[in-house]
């Protein structure tokens, strides 16, 4: 590495983006290509390059501040070693840093995409999102998606409504992160603008079979890493709360990725690099692929749709629907000692209200709630009970 002798703060990031140049991979995003829909005068003399203000700005939004109550898969559970969404997220990034660290990638964009990636997701993990979706359908809203919710609030909601003007490469990954959805490969679908991002948007929210792709080998990372980071993790909350035994995990996906946390972990990412590195993707062996998908079907059938951990879900069910149903009344009526007013509407810049009519500013706030939030807006007669395992 040369030796930096350019004087003042202004010359650092030139120096920096000189570096990229020379030390990542044919494929990887540089700094200098990031794209803002509204360019800023005052970044061109900030000494931080353009992903890493979006991974800045993102940690001191206040969706990401939510993160530190928000499920990830089980809820209304007394066991302050289940990872909530918070460590998720961390997680993610880490991984998907490792991951980019030795493909030569751009760090800054894959923390940015990983850190935000989640920041949509409403109370009570992906239960929550398929009741909210339900509710914002019936309402003519369209589907709710958390992906989709990301960006709404990174761009839309947050700052009161100004959003935090983002890189599109930033937008894009969050969007495209899907890691439910099982892939061998992934590969980037370049060349996109603001444009196609908008309309990527509308087609899933209403449901045009949107086939997301990142357009930067950075989101496909992410997008791969997100699986990685969840599928051991929440087997060992699963055996902690005692809802499966090591010994039930499938044999075949065992023998080749290994019986905890730390070892699946470590056999996906080594996989993802071997078969990843100088290639125009990422990519899992064919292989690991099979063991992943299999340990998958596991996690969906034993611990995600375990009929112990969805004990209160009709209970949580008739709360998303009662506070929908109110807020969108107090909209209507404008109700101004609602929470939906004094607890997000008031403020919002005119082009937020403008732009969304009463459901879609409910969906906003109800998605934005921590779990304890969204239980503390109804009588404790309504709340659901702690589930015991």
């Amino acid at each position: 590495m040369g030796k930096f002798n350019q004087p003042g703060l202004e010359k650092l990031r030139e120096f920096l983006n000189r570096q990229e140049a020379d030390l990542l991979a044919d494929g990887a995003t540089r700094s200098r290509e990031a794209v803002r829909r509204v360019p800023e005068a005052k970044l061109e003399t900030d000494y931080r390059q353009q992903f890493a203000v979006d991974g800045d700005r993102i940690l001191n939004s206040m969706a990401y501040t939510r993160y530190i109550d928000k499920t990830q898969v089980f809820y209304l559970v007394k066991n302050d070693h289940i990872t909530h969404r918070m460590l998720h997220v961390q997680l993610v990034s880490k991984v998907a840093r490792t991951i980019g660290r030795f493909l030569g990638l751009n760090a800054d964009l894959i923390e940015a995409i990983a850190i935000g990636h989640d920041v949509g997701h409403p109370p009570f993990g992906h239960d929550g999102e398929r009741i909210l979706s339900r509710l914002c359908s019936a309402a003519g809203i369209g589907a709710f998606h958390h992906n989709v919710q990301s960006v709404q609030f990174l761009d839309r909601v947050e700052r009161k409504g100004k959003g935090w003007n983002l890189c599109l490469q930033t937008l894009d990954g969050i969007l495209c992160h899907d890691g439910e959805i099982h892939n061998l490969r992934v590969a980037p679908a370049t060349g996109k603008n603001f444009s196609d991002h908008a309309e990527e948007i509308e087609k899933k929210v209403h449901g045009q079979n949107a086939q997301l792709m990142p357009m930067t080998l950075e989101g496909c990372v992410v997008r791969l890493s997100d699986t990685v980071s969840y599928v051991g993790r929440d087997i060992e909350d699963a055996i902690r709360l005692g809802l499966i035994e090591r010994s039930e995990l499938p044999a075949e996906s065992a023998a080749r990725l290994g019986n905890t946390n730390g070892k699946i972990v470590y056999a996906l990412v080594t996989d993802i690099i071997l078969n990843s590195y100088g290639k125009p993707y990422i990519s899992f062996s064919e292989e690991v692929s099979h063991a992943l998908k299999q340990l998958k079907k596991f996690n969906y059938e034993r611990i995600y749709m375990n009929p112990i951990i969805k004990k209160e879900v009709h209970a949580i069910e008739h709360i998303y629907a009662l506070l929908f149903e109110r807020f969108v009344q107090d909209i209507q009526n404008s109700n101004m000692d609602s929470p939906v007013f004094g607890g997000f509407a008031d403020g919002m810049v005119d082009a937020y209200q403008t732009a969304h009519q009463p459901a879609e500013i409910v969906r906003d706030f109800i998605a934005g709630m921590t779990d304890q939030f969204f239980l503390s807006q109804v009588p404790e007669t309504l709340r659901p009970a702690m589930i015991q395992i």
